[in-house]
């Protein structure tokens, strides 16, 4: 009790690596910030832009881009603050920085979940699939997952901003993640740690849930397509959000849900580091690569960014 006190500033530990390395890697985070900025820009560009593009499936897409943008941008400029030898955050900048996370990442998790429900109604119910999916249902949908996930998560961090802290304030992490926060308590965090994997579990695994019943619904429906070449159409049409939904669930569970999270510091950080950085420009490069539209679009868009070169050059 003698070390408690008003805490106002926290410590972030961030990376224990010599000063040559922090350079190293903040020259990394911060191109790789730079480029998942500009690329998830250019999908929400390219769905404005071009009307065949147009359709309830990229509209989610550009609604996931457009969260990507922010769910770095709430972790990566401190991580980069952090590694410029700036370590301290204050209690309001800590508990803002734990909202923000956790309220994008659980409403990533819900968007993934009406992707895939979209996809369902695409392949196994495709002459009712405009009527269902038309432009209200969208956005009813899209404005549903941002909502329930700012709000829920807001009732979360309150509780925890209840707790008094303890000196010394150092989290042995890069940013203000709710298991490291819990261990600064000078009292007892038993409810909290109840509340923190009952919400992790509530948000991955129901979500987790939707997303598995539809591609269990989507496949059984593409193996009764009689062509090779059907089968082949709908699949391509799931293997980009298939791919994207695996490395993202298969990051998070085994960061949250699962016992003594706390005893894997150093594991969490490297995970946390590809959940933050890498997972938002791989999504973007996953959706190019592989879908033909997107690739269709950029090729039209790049042509058109020629040809006016081309003209302004000759005039």
């Amino acid at each position: 009790m003698e070390n408690k006190s008003s805490v106002t500033y926290f410590f972030l530990a961030g990376f224990s690596v010599s000063v040559e390395l922090q350079l190293f890697l903040f020259v990394v985070f911060l191109t790789v910030y730079l480029l998942t900025v500009t690329a998830n820009v250019a999908i929400i560009s390219l769905v404005r832009s071009d009307s065949r593009l147009h359709t309830p499936m990229y509209f989610l897409l550009g609604q996931l881009s457009f969260l990507e943008i922010w769910y770095t941008s709430t972790i990566v400029p401190k991580l980069l603050t952090n590694l410029a030898g700036w370590k301290y955050i204050s209690l309001s900048g800590c508990l803002s920085q734990t909202y923000f996370y956790f309220s994008l990442g659980s409403t990533e998790f819900f968007l993934l979940a009406v992707m895939a429900i979209d996809r369902y109604l695409a392949i196994c119910n495709p002459l009712r699939y405009t009527s269902i999916m038309n432009g209200q249902v969208c956005i009813i949908a899209a404005s549903s997952c941002w909502l329930l996930a700012f709000f829920s998560v807001f009732f979360l961090v309150f509780l925890i901003s209840q707790l008094n802290f303890c000196q010394p304030t150092i989290i042995n992490h890069f940013f203000c993640d709710i298991p490291p926060l819990l261990r600064l308590s000078c009292t007892e965090t038993f409810l909290e740690d109840i509340m923190v994997f009952f919400f992790a579990c509530s948000i991955i695994l129901t979500s987790l849930f939707l997303t598995v019943v539809s591609y269990i619904l989507i496949i059984s429906t593409i193996y009764k397509i009689p062509s090779n070449k059907g089968r082949k159409k709908a699949f391509s049409t799931c293997a980009s959000h298939f791919s994207v939904v695996s490395i993202l669930y298969g990051t998070v569970i085994f960061i949250y849900v699962r016992p003594n999270v706390s005893n894997s510091v150093d594991v969490n950080k490297v995970l946390g580091i590809f959940n933050t950085v890498v997972t938002p420009l791989l999504n973007p490069v996953i959706y190019c690569l592989r879908n033909k539209e997107v690739k269709m679009a950029l090729r039209k868009v790049m042509k058109k960014k020629l040809g006016t070169t081309k003209i302004c050059n000759f005039r």
